[in-house]
């Protein structure tokens, strides 16, 4: 397996110019708004991960993504602006796909990303909507009389797989 990490390593500077302009101290979560890369950008660098609910993807295809206080909601949004890449040719070819993988310069892309670092992503401060920022707790647990096994007891008398949601043949 060949690691490519040019968009974890973009989410990386991404990330570390949010966490500079939020108020020291609190705790974040996350939004994305890909997922594509970014996302384990944000799993690899905070403590904000799909898995304990503090990061949604929330997908709108953009190479985006927000940390904002869970108490109040207000945050920073970081994207990588297209403006601003122009100067930057092989970052925007690589992320425009204007070369195939094949003429890329893996080297030259990622000494460019690591050049351009921050200075071509913008912020915005944000306030997340209530309703997306809420979590959703996961509710009691059953044990399927089926399979036996552990599920969310909101799913039904048996878990999903039982009912036939299942992604097996």
């Amino acid at each position: 397996m060949v690691l490519k990490p040019l968009g974890i390593l973009m989410g990386g500077f991404m990330i570390n110019t949010v966490i500079k302009h939020l108020p020291s101290g609190i705790l974040c979560d996350a939004i994305c708004e890909t997922g594509k890369c970014l996302p384990d950008a944000i799993q690899l660098l905070t403590p904000c991960t799909i898995g304990n609910g503090w990061m949604k993807i929330i997908n709108v295809g953009r190479f985006a993504l927000t940390l904002y206080d869970k108490d109040n909601y207000e945050g920073v949004r970081a994207f990588l602006d297209m403006e601003k890449v122009e100067t930057w040719p092989e970052i925007k070819a690589w992320y425009l796909k204007l070369k195939s993988k094949k003429e890329q310069e893996k080297g030259k892309l990622i000494q460019e990303i690591k050049d351009a670092g921050d200075l071509i992503i913008s912020l915005q401060k944000v306030r997340v909507q209530p309703h997306i920022a809420k979590r959703k707790h996961k509710g009691s647990i059953a044990i399927c009389s089926r399979c036996h096994e552990a599920y969310p007891a909101d799913d039904g008398a048996i878990c999903l797989s039982c009912q036939g949601e299942t992604p097996y043949v």
